[in-house]
């Protein structure tokens, strides 16, 4: 049996980081000999205790099922995800000619169970798993999101885990046969298979991409819009395929900040869940006419919390178990884009910019703080801003 050898790191203190493991270790299901191509692997990567956030990624490489990118499309994918306290694990998955797409979804399954089967051993919470795809390997964890199932009745503890990501990150993926031509049977389309349960995504393409065109990436996700399952795109304008974190080009390189950033938003980075609450907000004891409320965590890890009131909210806002706070402390601040309609046909101004306050009033200097736990179901804030020389 032939395992990953994987480049020395610096030292941890997990004895399983940078390590390599067969995902069936008395022999793969269908394998047709005990060589590197025939044997699925995870190689696992962990992050230093003190930046663990608990969530974990499966890295699929890409290379068109018939090879794998595992450097730059795996090994350094699992460096930065680490670097942002996330564990990582790349998937060695088998390939063509050798093995079909169903081969390489039962490994990447296994994978999954795995992890969450050993959640305690690598520090990470079983329901915070995701799995990161480029390319092929995005197809991959396409497939495993549409179409891998509930745990089964099995006789061992790994299989009797959910298949079935927490989340996904479907990185210049190829989701739809037709637009291969007749090399489309090597790709079997899979945003037909996205439903309500289909896990969270977050989609990334380039318009300058011709070997996998943004249409796939387009078509997934209106797929997941159709059915309610949140979803974040980004298209790109300059790159082609294959760039994996894109470290040469700064401009596409954005995208590895935007992927940590969504899974921030998407409370994945955080230990405990999102609350629904209502809430009310005053600028000078009357309702805000038009801006923005911004709850900023002092944990880098908890989602920030941006809620826009309109001129028809009233100062009120409501938020969802989706889009509520984490629960823990925060810094209110407080957005004002307009005072009032003075002429609204003739499109009369009221503010010469945005007026941006901290504090709770002028006579202090100390942050607007407040305190939110899980029993917390409505917030009042109130904002003054008399005796200030504020520009208006």
């Amino acid at each position: 049996m032939t395992l990953p050898q994987i480049p020395a790191g610096e030292p941890h203190e997990n004895p399983l980081h940078d390590t390599a493991i067969a995902l069936w270790p008395d022999g793969a299901p269908g394998a047709k000999g005990d060589g590197a191509t025939d044997v699925p692997t995870l190689s696992i990567h962990l992050p230093r205790r003190e930046l663990s956030t608990g969530a974990a990624v499966i890295v699929n490489p890409g290379g068109g099922y018939h090879i794998l990118a595992a450097d730059h499309e795996g090994l350094q994918v699992a460096r930065y995800l680490n670097r942002h306290g996330i564990a990582a694990f790349v998937l060695r998955y088998r390939l063509q000619p050798n093995y079909g797409i169903d081969t390489a979804l039962a490994d990447a399954e296994r994978a999954i169970r795995t992890v969450r089967a050993r959640a305690t051993d690598f520090g990470i919470d079983a329901n915070r798993v995701g799995m990161m795809g480029f390319s092929a390997g995005g197809h991959l964890a396409s497939l495993a999101g549409t179409r891998s199932g509930e745990a089964e009745q099995a006789d061992n503890d790994i299989d009797r885990h959910n298949a079935k990501p927490n989340f996904l990150a479907l990185i210049y993926p190829a989701t739809d046969a037709s637009l291969f031509g007749r090399g489309g049977q090597f790709f079997p389309t899979t945003h037909a298979d996205v439903d309500a349960n289909t896990p969270p995504t977050f989609l990334l393409s380039t318009h300058e991409d011709l070997m996998v065109v943004p249409e796939h990436s387009l078509r997934y996700y209106q797929a997941l819009q159709q059915h309610g399952v949140a979803a974040e795109l980004h298209v790109f304008g300059f790159g082609t395929h294959g760039t994996g974190l894109a470290p040469g080009d700064p401009h596409l390189h954005r995208w590895t900040e935007l992927l940590i950033e969504w899974l921030n938003q998407m409370g994945f980075l955080a230990t405990n869940k999102r609350i629904a609450m209502s809430g009310d907000v005053t600028l000078n004891d009357a309702p805000v006419f038009w801006g923005w409320v911004t709850l900023l965590p002092d944990d880098r890890n908890r989602p920030t919390i941006a809620v826009y009131i309109s001129q028809m909210s009233k100062g009120k806002f409501t938020l969802t178990q989706d889009n509520g706070p984490v629960p823990g402390r925060y810094r209110a601040q407080l957005h004002i884009v307009a005072d009032h309609f003075g002429a609204p046909q003739d499109g009369a101004y009221s503010r010469n910019d945005a007026l941006v306050l901290s504090h709770r009033s002028p006579d202090t200097t100390e942050d607007y703080v407040v305190d939110i736990d899980a029993d917390t179901t409505t917030l009042s804030l109130s904002f003054y801003t008399q005796g200030s020389s504020e520009p208006t």
